[in-house]
């Protein structure tokens, strides 16, 4: 559940260092193309849902854009939620 998640962010962010560039697109596509493969075998057992938890402004804002309508036919969904200071 979303409580989960938000441990889980918790426990991993004093792990890892934040920074940019932030290209959403190369991930979009990565789980597209598992979304793609999943509606070639012609059932409807798997959908995807990518989280993405940013700090920063999208800087492939196109790219992004394009990424994300060519997966709005696939079984996934995309959520994208920004924390901190940035203007989103």
């Amino acid at each position: 559940g979303i409580q989960g998640i938000v441990d889980a962010y918790r426990q991993i962010l004093p792990q890892i260092r934040l920074y940019g560039p932030t290209n959403f697109s190369p991930i979009i596509n990565h789980v597209a193309r598992f979304a793609a493969h999943s509606l070639q075998q012609g059932t409807a057992a798997q959908y995807f849902i990518l989280l993405i938890i940013t700090d920063g402004e999208i800087t492939d804002l196109d790219q992004t854009r394009q990424a994300i309508v060519n997966a709005s036919k696939l079984p996934m969904s995309i959520i994208i939620v920004g924390v901190g200071e940035a203007s989103f």
